[in-house]
């Protein structure tokens, strides 16, 4: 009995140290990763058993903590806290995480300790496991100083950044991948809308419609001029730099700029202005031109005219100079119209005319003015045709008759000899309103909407004398009625004007 107890107990012992050698094995393999893991990597690696002894080490380990050699010999990490404890601002902190887990404890830890000389470890460190139990603990320490300042100075930057657009007058926009990602007060009041409807989902497509923009010598940015439709449909011109940034493989825009929409309005003013000025140039000089062009022909007549008279007067008998007398005085009245004309307007453009009403019986002095244009030598009969007769209005004839002496004028010029015109006077809804058809040879399409131009004149009328002013005075003096023009042509067939005036049988 006693032999078989003997023997199973020999079994027994024999599994045991097979067992315990084959945890050493495992136990010496450990080690050997551990020492070889120690070496190889940048980190200050230490591993410690739960007694406090220290199991492994590495020399990036005594390099990060200045650890003389000799403290180590003893390998009893307990000796060593005193020394790693007075270098650090907050020893509470490293001697949490190394001596104060558990033996039971299978959580991995991650602390930052910073150290009295300004140095900043970060340490990790995850139990060592024998089997299924846990043996001690591997930390592992590595110097992120200067990454933990860059990030001080980018956070401080950060607050910075934040807290100047939070602050500052100018509107800034950030856009990252497409989106709006933030925007400042400012850019809050010029849009009107709110943060909140701005980053929900509103495409900066809907926001920025129009944009001009040229780069600066730094190649990341670029002057932008971006018109922004804020939400009550007013539209603002920023005077913007955009920066373009690479933020986590995602292009981000950064849009900042100052309300410049008064300024766009005087610089578009003064374009106007340039351009009116530039118009006005052009005018006074066509004018120049026209002037005397048209002074010319019945000034040379006035001298041929008169020369010969000089030479031939004792020679020439009565019937041999009329006709050199009629050409002088048919000159001169062209010359005198011409001139009446230019006063007309000028007074006109000026504000120097007044609008004074007077009883006038539109009939009798419509038939007058006929008279008056047919003793100058015109050769076209004129129509007249009224609604009854006698109609009498209140009117400023002063004004009233170069209106229809030009439209008549103009009628008679631009038609062929003997073709007849038309003036007719009627009321209707309240207007006198007045008539004058030609048989002529009309007004082109393109030339109607400019009719009324000072010194514009038909391209198919360049070689009929004339200023241009004529239209130009009608349409003034109209509206110094209150009354309204307008003019239908069909080029070679005839052109008809209307002219429209409030009727007043009484002063106002």
């Amino acid at each position: 009995m006693c032999i078989n107890e003997l023997k199973d107990a020999k079994k027994h012992l024999t599994k045991e140290v097979y067992h315990l050698k084959r945890q050493e094995a495992q136990l010496k393999k450990s080690i050997s990763i551990l020492r070889s893991r120690c070496v190889s990597t940048s980190n200050g690696i230490i591993a410690v058993s739960l007694e406090g002894d220290i199991l492994g080490f590495n020399q990036q380990f005594l390099g990060m903590w200045r650890i003389p050699d000799s403290w180590m010999v003893s390998n009893s990490f307990n000796q060593c806290q005193a020394f790693f404890e007075s270098q650090l601002k907050n020893p509470e902190a490293f001697r949490k995480l190394m001596w104060n887990i558990s033996a039971q404890s299978d959580v991995d830890s991650y602390d930052i300790l910073e150290l009295k000389d300004g140095r900043i470890f970060a340490q990790y460190s995850q139990p060592q496991w024998l089997g299924d139990k846990i043996i001690g603990r591997l930390c592992s320490v590595w110097d992120i100083t200067e990454p933990k300042r860059a990030e001080e100075v980018l956070q401080l930057n950060k607050t910075r950044w934040h807290t100047l657009a939070e602050t500052t007058d100018a509107s800034i926009f950030v856009i990252q991948g497409g989106n709006l990602s933030y925007i400042n007060p400012a850019a809050e009041i010029l849009s009107g809308y709110t943060k909140q409807e701005l980053l929900s989902g509103i495409d900066p497509r809907q926001l920025i419609k129009n944009k001009k923009h040229r780069n600066l010598h730094n190649q990341n940015l670029q002057y932008q001029e971006l018109k922004i439709l804020a939400k009550n449909g007013t539209e603002h011109w920023l005077g913007c730099v955009v920066t373009m940034l690479d933020y986590e493989e995602t292009p981000v825009k950064i849009i900042a700029g100052i309300d410049i929409t008064d300024y766009k309005k005087a610089e578009s003013s003064l374009h106007e202005a340039l351009e009116q000025a530039k118009q006005v140039s052009e005018v006074r000089a066509h004018f120049m031109s026209m002037v005397c062009h048209q002074f010319r022909t019945p000034l040379n007549v006035v001298s041929f005219s008169n020369s010969l008279l000089k030479r031939r007067i004792n020679e020439w008998m009565e019937v041999k100079a009329l006709p050199l007398v009629d050409h002088i005085q048919s000159a001169v009245a062209q010359i005198t119209k011409m001139l009446d004309d230019i006063l007309l307007f000028s007074k006109a453009e000026t504000a120097q005319l007044n609008f004074e009403a007077k009883p006038l019986d539109l009939v009798q002095f419509c038939n007058e003015l006929i008279v008056q244009i047919q003793k100058s030598g015109s050769q076209q009969p004129i129509n007249f045709m009224s609604q009854g007769g006698d109609l009498t209005v209140y009117i400023d004839q002063k004004l009233l008759e170069p209106i229809l002496r030009n439209l008549l004028d103009n009628a008679i010029k631009y038609s062929p000899t003997g073709s007849p015109v038309d003036l007719k006077l009627y009321c209707e809804c309240g207007k006198i309103i007045f008539q004058v058809t030609d048989r002529g040879v009309g007004i082109p399409v393109a030339d109607i909407q400019r009719v009324f131009e000072p010194f514009y004149r038909g391209r198919n009328i360049d070689n009929l004398p004339g200023t241009g002013l004529g239209l130009s005075i009608v349409k003034t003096l109209v509206d110094l009625h209150g009354g309204h023009i307008a003019v239908e042509s069909d080029v070679d067939v005839g052109t008809t004007v209307t002219i429209m005036l409030p009727l007043m049988k009484s002063k106002f």
